[in-house]
């Protein structure tokens, strides 16, 4: 399976793939929704793209999504369509406008995308029915990826806490000499934001002013990636303040080793997605 497709949806026996590139925008083949209706479903896509309802449709998305989207020959294709000549492909609707909410992809994974936007007003034209079916299992699909999400981000969020008890204990055994609980208090805040401002350039304070709209903390909504390198962060200035170390020196150290684990960490994201992907293939 070639770079790009994340996974496949299942609606009345059809199989249809959801494509992406960014994790972020998802787009579902047309050809397979159009497999529904026939057995060449090149013929049934370009039907659609005959309708000058639909066309207008794409217009109006590409226009709010898309900076570079060519009104002029939107405009022409607008008004021709619906005539008995008429006839658009895909292909010429990305080509001449510009277009990003559809996507044409060779070979034999290939086939027509689109934005889900789109792929759901295809599936309506295509069938009602389908398209209701296509939104059910298109919702199990988010719902596991939300719980997965969720199962490793509270995960990373336990090992924080665990190393943050390791963080705060070697501060008040090298950092701290009989403290009072406001003194205790203030180091832990001002440790806290040494890792706070190598990891996230801000201080806590900081970031709540900025979010005065978010309850929480900004660790809360740290990602998967920074949670995992904040523990590790802990323990390395947990070691370090063992050794004496003086804060600013903690600080340029804590700075490399979290822009070091998180450009790791990344490669390794590309690496276990390839992976993955592999794995589809065979």
């Amino acid at each position: 399976m070639p770079k790009g497709i994340k996974d496949t949806i299942e609606a009345k026996g059809f199989a249809i793939q959801i494509y992406t590139e960014d994790f972020k925008n998802e787009y579902i083949s047309l050809t397979d929704i159009a497999r529904y209706k026939s057995d060449e479903p090149f013929i049934v896509i370009n039907n659609w793209l005959r309708s000058k309802d639909n066309i207008r449709f794409l217009g109006l998305w590409e226009s709010m999504h898309n900076s570079d989207f060519k009104p002029i020959e939107f405009d022409r294709f607008k008004n021709e369509a619906g005539s008995n000549a008429f006839t658009l492909s895909p292909q010429k609707w990305i080509e001449k406008t510009k277009a990003i909410g559809i996507v044409s992809k060779p070979g034999r994974y290939g086939g027509t995308f689109a934005h889900t936007d789109i792929a759901m007003e295809f599936a309506s034209w295509v069938s009602p029915e389908f398209k209701l079916y296509i939104i059910q299992d298109y919702k199990r699909l988010k719902l596991d990826e939300n719980s997965r999400l969720s199962l490793g981000w509270n995960l990373n969020r336990e090992i924080s806490k665990i190393n943050y008890k390791i963080h705060t204990d070697a501060i008040k055994e090298y950092l701290l000499r009989d403290p009072t609980n406001e003194q205790l208090s203030y180091k832990y805040a001002s440790e806290a934001d040494i890792i706070n401002v190598a990891l996230f350039n801000k201080r806590a304070r900081q970031w709540r002013e900025e979010n005065s709209d978010l309850k929480g903390n900004m660790r809360d909504y740290a990602s998967l990636n920074e949670l995992l390198v904040l523990a590790n962060m802990e323990s390395y200035n947990a070691v370090m303040i063992g050794k004496g170390m003086e804060p600013k020196e903690r600080m340029i150290e804590l700075r490399n080793l979290a822009r070091t684990q998180l450009m790791s960490l990344e490669k390794l994201d590309d690496s276990v997605i390839k992976e993955l992907e592999g794995k589809k293939q065979s």
